[in-house]
């Protein structure tokens, strides 16, 4: 819009300039070719008058060429002054010459040249031009010296203005279409500039939704069509890239999904074989049965790892599913702390039995459940709560809203961003850590395969708050 205003602008500007500037120009022309008119004729009829001035002149001479002047141009309306001292006659009784200024007769008199004025008067403007006459019939002055009379003339300007009033109606008919064509060729200019910019700019969204073989069509070689080549370069540097990143990802995924699930069959055996070591560790030597129990640990642990990777690489391969099932959520929960020996150490305030009741995967709700409250035991403080309540949401589906929350230390400010991150830790220096690093992260995948939320936060006096909002839907 700015750009079609701009170009607009630029037109109309543009537009009445030439017109303004045409019009002064014409008018300035048209009164200097009238005033030189008058003036030579004002001129001439002195000159051949003159002549037979006497000198020095009486009242009746200097009315007499008053009235004389006057009438050698009968074709216009002039009024004539002329002055000699302090005796003046007009070519009209008791004209007053109020139009001559003194600045004007002064100037007459002191420099000794034609001196001319427009000027404004109550019948419309009009012209004013004094002469001084510089040769008489006598011999006490020089033809090259002033002789002390001055002849002043009034002529009115009505045809000239009537040929500006003309004229400023023909500017303003002329300038009228010349405006509208200039408007609309500045808009035909505004719109094949701003077309390859839409362009670009639809191309650029469409680079962002992820199409990018996207690509312009280039017309040209000037600024615009480099701007495309170099768009048209960009996004096929930038497919190229993205195609690689997503090889080496899939690399990466099937990697690990083909490690774990090599992983699994040796596991299961030394799993099998830690069981039987310690049912006989009571009966080995000390150092022996230490040995044995950190084995024993250490490849729970390993075997913890390999189940959170294998279920990571189905979250990013796409193939983990959901099998719902209605079940009450509250009573789910119960059922996950239980399972874990922790009804005693998490207090809970959950709604009334079938209150939060929806379908869900319970095998998920147990995981959610499970890491929510194993992370706020292991990183929090004690006491832990965890609440479960349901929210009414208009025109939508109600939904199971669970909060975890520790009295521990809480969650710093740099880390709270990437607290759902995978294998990120907090403390660079704790290489080892009782989890895998995968359960918040795995939490979050579970609960958006649900269609649910889960955020982190602080609580306003001390310790951290897991908040997840399962929808409750219903068996049709």
């Amino acid at each position: 819009m700015r750009l079609v205003v701009a170009f607009a602008l630029v037109a109309v500007v543009a537009t009445v300039t030439t017109g303004a500037l045409t019009f002064r120009a014409a008018r300035t022309d048209l009164l200097q070719q009238g005033q030189d008119t008058v003036i030579t004729q004002f001129r001439d009829g002195i000159d051949s008058l003159a002549p037979g001035f006497e000198f020095p002149p009486e009242q009746s001479d200097l009315q007499g060429f008053a009235t004389e002047v006057a009438h050698t141009q009968r074709t216009a309306d002039w009024r004539v002054l002329v002055t000699y001292g302090e005796m003046s006659a007009t070519s009209r009784p008791n004209d007053l010459f109020a139009e001559l200024s003194p600045a004007m007769r002064e100037s007459v008199r002191t420099r000794a040249a034609t001196v001319f004025q427009r000027v404004a008067t109550d019948h419309g403007p009009a012209l004013v031009v004094g002469i001084p006459v510089r040769f008489a019939n006598t011999t006490l002055v020089s033809p090259s010296e002033p002789s002390g009379i001055a002849v002043y003339l009034t002529v009115p300007l009505d045809s000239e203005q009537g040929y500006v009033d003309a004229l400023v109606a023909a500017v303003e008919r002329a300038t009228v279409p010349a405006l509208v064509v200039a408007v609309l060729l500045a808009l035909l200019a505004a719109r094949g500039v701003l077309r390859p910019v839409r362009a670009l700019r639809r191309a650029t969204r469409r680079i962002a939704e992820g199409h990018l073989e996207t690509r312009l069509a280039v017309h040209g070689s000037d600024e615009l069509a480099d701007l495309s080549h170099t768009f048209n370069d960009t996004a096929a540097a930038l497919e190229e890239s993205v195609a690689e990143l997503r090889r080496m990802e899939a690399r990466a995924r099937r990697f690990a999904a083909d490690v774990s699930h090599e992983l699994r069959t040796p596991l299961a055996a030394m799993a099998a074989v830690t069981d039987v070591l310690d049912e006989d560790a009571a009966h080995l030597d000390p150092d022996t049965a230490t040995a044995v129990r950190l084995i024993s640990e250490e490849t729970v642990k390993l075997a913890r790892l390999v189940d959170d990777l294998m279920e990571i690489s189905r979250f990013d391969a796409g193939a983990a599913d959901l099998h719902l099932d209605e079940v009450d959520l509250a009573e789910s929960v119960c059922r996950s702390l239980a399972s874990r020996g922790w009804q005693g150490t998490i207090s809970t305030r959950l709604p009334p039995a079938d209150a939060a009741r929806g379908r869900v995967d319970p095998r998920r709700l147990d995981v959610i459940v499970a890491n929510l409250a194993g992370n706020a035991l292991r990183h929090g403080g004690l006491p832990v709560e965890l609440a479960m309540s349901v929210e009414e949401q208009p025109g939508a589906a109600s939904r199971a809203v669970i909060e975890v929350m520790d009295s521990g230390p809480g969650i710093p400010d740099d880390v709270m961003p990437h607290v759902f991150d995978r294998f990120y830790k907090s403390d660079t220096s704790r290489t080892r850590t009782e989890g895998s690093g995968l359960g918040l992260s795995i939490t979050a995948e579970n609960v958006h395969l649900h269609g649910g939320t889960i955020t982190a936060a602080n609580r306003p006096h001390g310790g951290a708050v897991f908040t997840v909002a399962l929808p409750l839907r219903r068996d049709a």
